[in-house]
């Protein structure tokens, strides 16, 4: 077990909250004119993803949690869980639907994507920024519809539906933004 005081916290950082893993994903520095030095942290629950703030002072001290960082690439969907395997060590686990929520919309077999595991048990995925998935189901664009910007919906490989250009097609590849959901580009391959 390894602790930190307050002045050793920084983005990024997993920590012990009532027992439950937390990442720092903010944190502000005040120094007042008078007393002690106060740290603002927003923190995010790795286990429930609740983002909610506290401030400490500079003599607080904090357990470092049990998180780690793997790669996995991603295998197959059985419909309650998401399975997965360690690049390295070809061992698999599986990651409950719950906890993936909706980054399954980006997840195609062969995928890599990073796993954090709490004393070896995973609790959560962390995507790459961009995914490339097929068009699965186009309309046509509406003849003579060239308005600047006008967009239609299509359905992606994985189930996903996203606002594209008309000039997008069944079976072309896009690159997608795994933060927003939304199209970036229309890829060659």
């Amino acid at each position: 077990m390894v602790m930190v005081e307050a002045g050793q916290l920084r983005k990024g950082l997993a920590i012990m909250l009532e027992g439950t893993p937390h990442m720092i994903v903010e944190m502000e520095f005040k120094k007042p004119g008078k007393g002690q030095a106060l740290y603002k942290c927003k923190f995010k629950n790795l286990l429930t993803e609740q983002l909610y703030e506290r401030t400490y002072r500079s003599g607080d001290r904090f357990e470092t949690a049990d998180v780690t960082e793997t790669d996995f690439q991603y295998l197959y969907s059985d419909g309650d869980s998401f399975h997965f395997m360690h690049t390295d060590t070809y061992e698999q686990i599986q990651i409950s639907a719950d906890n993936i929520g909706d980054q399954k919309h980006f997840l195609k077999e062969e995928l890599v994507i990073k796993a954090l595991l709490h004393e070896g048990h995973p609790i959560a995925i962390e995507l790459p920024n961009f995914v490339i998935l097929e068009v699965s189901h186009a309309d046509p664009g509406v003849k003579g519809d060239t308005a600047s910007g006008a967009t239609k919906p299509v359905t992606l490989e994985t189930g996903y539906t996203v606002n594209v250009p008309l000039f997008i097609q069944e079976g072309n590849s896009l690159r997608i933004d795994t933060r927003t959901g939304a199209y970036v580009e229309r890829v060659n391959r």
